[in-house]
């Protein structure tokens, strides 16, 4: 790369005159500038951006970690803050982790060493203790209700999954199940947590057979119908966590000649689009909200005060 000594020498100035046009230092008068300009065309210099960034102190980058992409979830998530980044002039570094502990470490690791200027947890694997030993001093959000941290912003899960259980128990419904992302994770806890406390206070069973885990894509959706099908005593509803896996079970169930809701109701979240189309009863989640939250107390230099998101249920002819 070409040292900055040889565009001294070709523009006949001096080497921190080459610094300041290089860094666009207000104090340089025109006819230099032009000359150095001149000089870094000719020689066709690149300015080299770890140098940079270590005189400035920051990269203007923000890492995400998220753990997957081919979720809308997380898809909303990364355009709410890549349109917060961008206005205000940061680019996007993205750690997809597949919930692999590693690959999320590597995250912190990455700006342990100034490589961003900060990161957004979407969703994470390791503990808060194990993340607590090296994130200290550093600028981090977490997206979910971690009370260890200053700078947070999450969904109101536990009263989002309270008012479902009410919607349906004011249909007539008291053996409900419940389909989860996983079971473990702040987010999930709080809606596992919601429904407990729900069916407790109303008296209603609950049955392990009607917790149903690791519900991702539409496929996942249909492989649940198969298992409350083969249920001997089956929920008559169930509150599921996306709209895509809802779909699946919409589906796989309206194939087999199930009568929805009359036979099984569905009560979804996200009101993705997919929602609409299928006339599946959801709730709004304001997933692209939490993604410019989550920017915006990133560049706050003052811890403020926790954002939390309210959703909207949204009635279609699933329930």
């Amino acid at each position: 790369m070409t040292n900055i000594r040889k565009i001294a020498k070709l523009a006949g100035v001096s080497v921190s005159t080459v610094s300041r046009v290089l860094n666009d230092h207000p104090y340089v008068k025109e006819e230099k500038r032009r000359q150095v300009l001149a000089a870094v065309n000719e020689l066709n210099y690149i300015k080299n951006a770890n140098a940079v960034h270590l005189s400035k102190g920051k990269t203007n980058c923000i890492g995400v970690v998220l753990p997957f992409l081919n979720l809308p979830y997380f898809g909303e998530i990364l355009q709410g803050i890549a349109g917060e980044a961008l206005k205000h002039g940061y680019h996007l570094q993205i750690f997809q982790t597949d919930y692999e502990k590693e690959a999320e470490l590597d995250a912190f690791h990455r700006l342990q060493m100034k490589e961003v200027d900060g990161l957004i947890v979407t969703s994470r694997s390791n503990s808060i203790d194990t993340l607590g030993t090296i994130m200290d001093g550093l600028n981090v959000v977490f997206c979910e209700n971690l009370y260890e941290v200053e700078k947070k912003v999450y969904i109101n899960h536990y009263e989002a999954i309270r008012a479902g259980m009410d919607h349906l128990y004011s249909k007539g419904h008291s053996r409900i199940g419940l389909c989860l992302h996983r079971t473990f994770g702040t987010n999930s806890e709080e809606r596992m947590r919601g429904f407990y406390d729900s069916a407790e206070v109303a008296g209603h069973e609950v049955r392990e057979e009607w917790i149903f885990n690791e519900c991702l894509h539409l496929q996942d959706g249909r492989d649940v119908f198969h298992q409350w099908e083969a249920l001997k005593d089956k929920p008559s509803a169930l509150i599921v966590t996306s709209d895509q896996v809802s779909a699946g079970i919409v589906s796989a169930a309206r194939r087999e000649g199930i009568d929805i809701p009359g036979e099984l109701a569905i009560l979804s979240f996200d009101n993705h689009p997919l929602a609409d189309a299928l006339d599946i009863t959801s709730f709004e989640v304001p997933i692209r909200k939490m993604g410019e939250e989550a920017f915006k107390l990133f560049i706050e230099d003052v811890p403020s005060s926790p954002v939390i998101l309210e959703t909207s249920l949204y009635t279609r002819g699933t329930v």
